[in-house]
């Protein structure tokens, strides 16, 4: 029987902990939020000391395709807010509005619309923090761990059917009344994810998406993809 190293159950664990544990922490903000609403700076903060400690040299230094990337979130934002461009009232369908998948109606107080405090920790969060844990969540560990339990084993990338769809399909569920277009966006982002074999690239997009996506909140006065 092969012996297995001193300290690799520990390091194992530890990839395991960077990885899964900034994105856990993020759903419980959210999960205690209607009774005890934690601050967007607490938020922010806290999440980004967390990623400095537990998840630090995990993405690689650069993205393999940066124009690509940059490229491609832009496609997903214009994928995003396609339908109800396009569809005026397409969003108010009981497919979108209903008490299983929620409703399109966001999540930002009215008196948090004009506060620039307020804004500035919302877009960073959006732009810096949310990208790196949903990464790290989904296409870093996830559509690894499905395939392959000890999921340091296989890189980032690697193409298994069940892995790809399951997790493109948690990825739309996680985006309630917008499961559709979360849909697209994950099996997009899972694509990235099998195309580059980079970590980086899929943030890279998922930032930009997301960018893109707070100017359009914020100066078209489109609350409602605030989730």
């Amino acid at each position: 029987m092969e012996e297995t190293p001193p300290g690799s159950q520990e390091l194992k664990k530890g990839s395991t902990i960077g990885y899964v544990l900034p994105f856990v922490v993020f759903i419980g903000f959210l999960a205690i939020h209607p009774l005890v609403p934690v601050p967007q700076p607490v938020r922010f903060l806290s999440i980004l000391a967390l990623l400095l400690i537990v998840s630090r040299n995990i993405l690689p230094p650069r993205p393999s395709r940066l124009f690509a990337s940059v490229l491609l979130g832009i496609a997903v934002f214009s994928i995003w807010i396609g339908p109800d461009v396009l569809i005026p009232g397409y969003r108010s369908s009981f497919l979108f509005s209903n008490s299983i998948v929620g409703h399109p109606e966001g999540a930002t107080p009215p008196a948090d619309r004009n506060s620039l405090f307020f804004l500035i920790f919302r877009v960073l969060g959006s732009v810096v923090t949310v990208p790196i844990i949903e990464e790290l969540f989904w296409r870093g560990w996830m559509m690894r761990w499905i395939a392959v339990r000890d999921f340091t084993r296989i890189p980032v990338g690697t193409y298994n059917v069940e892995a790809f769809w399951i997790v493109a399909a948690l990825f739309a569920s996680e985006h309630g009344s917008y499961w559709d277009v979360g849909l697209v966006t994950g099996v997009i982002y899972n694509f990235w994810a099998v195309r580059t074999r980079n970590l980086t690239d899929c943030v890279v997009a998922h930032a930009v998406t997301n960018a893109c996506l707070a100017v359009y909140v914020i100066c078209w006065g489109q609350w409602q993809y605030w989730l």
